[in-house]
């Protein structure tokens, strides 16, 4: 991996302690925290209506009071598996790079990102493993080209904000729901908490790792890293769509459902405002020329 300074600024650094000292004073112990009931009510929904993938569409309609309970259940328990997955992966990349020559600026706040990001995993875990006995499966998009380290080293990052980003719109929304159970509400609440403090670390973080990519790499080479992003960006928002989430709700042909959902455009609406953030930050600094995204 290069060792190029990272191009700090005055305020990257003011960010850096600002969100640090956050870390310190916002700590809890998670496995305090929550007060895990035995079981949640299935005759409630355990997501927000509007969150569904089927909302926006005729088959949202479609479904009975019963079945659309049931989704909200598995469509939750398919969030949070996300969520899972995604942390693991992210943890991976940082922990990778702590201590890496280049990164010796946001080193000690990785530390404080890594502990937060570990105990999120755990209550994420916990949740699918109490209310869902499982943990749905997932698969990682592969990248098509070997990439030179500033570019790997910016897209670890692109990826884990959006990520994030993806989320928190998640997150937000279900923390602030009365109609959701206390719960649901609390695991959302404290996720948005401190993602609120990582958000704000990795656009700073994004954006000098873009400048340091951009004075690495060719025009054309920044071209096919964000073609590449956008798939990224188009790849996480179908995972949302998981067939096996359908099949547990009931939903007779459970592959059928994904593949018109995903060609439904009552939907587009509904992605774009959940990606709304990341995709101007994205604009903003350059990084995507448009926001046309692919069909993939």
């Amino acid at each position: 991996m290069a060792a190029t300074t990272l191009p700090v600024t005055d305020r990257f650094l003011e960010v850096l302690g600002r969100l640090s000292q956050k870390s310190i004073e916002d700590y809890y112990n998670p496995y305090q925290q929550f007060a895990w009931p035995e079981k949640l009510e299935d005759n409630r929904m355990w997501m927000s209506p509007e969150l569904l993938t089927p909302y926006g569409t005729s088959h949202f309609d479609a479904l009975s009071e019963d079945t659309l309970h049931s989704l909200s259940k598995w469509e939750s328990i398919n969030f949070y598996s996300l969520n899972v997955h995604g942390i693991r992966e992210l943890l991976i990349e940082v922990v990778g790079r702590i201590h890496m020559p280049g990164f010796e600026v946001p080193s000690d706040f990785f530390h404080h990102f890594i502990g937060e990001e570990n105990e999120h995993m755990w209550f994420f875990a916990e949740f699918c493993r109490r209310y869902g006995q499982k943990i749905y499966a997932s698969t990682a998009m592969r990248a098509d080209s070997a990439w030179e380290p500033e570019i790997e080293n910016f897209l670890v990052f692109a990826r884990i904000l959006f990520f994030e980003e993806l989320v928190d719109h998640y997150n937000s929304r279900m923390a602030q729901d009365t109609s959701l159970c206390d719960t649901i509400r609390e695991v959302n609440r404290i996720h948005h908490q401190d993602e609120s403090r990582h958000i704000a670390f990795g656009r700073e973080l994004v954006s000098l790792l873009f400048t340091r990519m951009c004075a690495a790499v060719s025009a054309e080479r920044v071209r096919e890293v964000e073609a590449y992003l956008k798939r990224y960006v188009v790849f996480s928002v179908n995972s949302l769509y998981n067939p096996h989430v359908y099949r547990d709700a009931g939903i007779a042909d459970p592959l059928a459902l994904r593949n018109a959902l995903i060609a439904d455009e009552g939907r587009r609406a509904h992605e774009r405002k959940a990606i709304r953030k990341p995709l101007a930050f994205f604009l903003k600094t350059g990084i995507f020329s448009d926001d046309t995204l692919p069909v993939i």
